[in-house]
């Protein structure tokens, strides 16, 4: 199992919209790729609870079968068609991919 994960913060303004526009578009366009490939385990896209702290705004938290189900998806022509949009509306993305045993 693969689990992976990646955080977005957002500018205020961009793409002709502001922030709480954008995040939610960018998390409605994140969950339409949650059934694209096979060996998807686990598909979750939140965003940051207002009134707390929080350093990044829209996280996506994923598992896969395995790296070839992963990169399946990050290769799927509708997962690629959106990564201009989150590319343009962030300041900042972080990811991480850790391995770990089957539940």
């Amino acid at each position: 199992m693969l689990t992976h994960i990646v955080m977005w913060k957002l500018k205020d303004h961009a793409e002709g919209a502001d922030k709480a526009t954008n995040l939610a578009r960018a998390k409605a366009l994140l969950e339409s790729c949650a059934g694209l490939t096979a060996g998807i385990h686990r598909f979750e896209v939140a965003t940051a609870q207002l009134g707390h702290e929080c350093t990044y705004d829209l996280v996506l938290n994923s598992v896969f079968e395995d790296a070839e189900a992963l990169n399946a998806y990050q290769s799927h022509p509708e997962h690629a068609a959106i990564k201009p949009f989150l590319g343009a509306i962030r300041t900042e993305r972080q990811c991480m991919d850790y391995t770990h045993p089957a539940p």
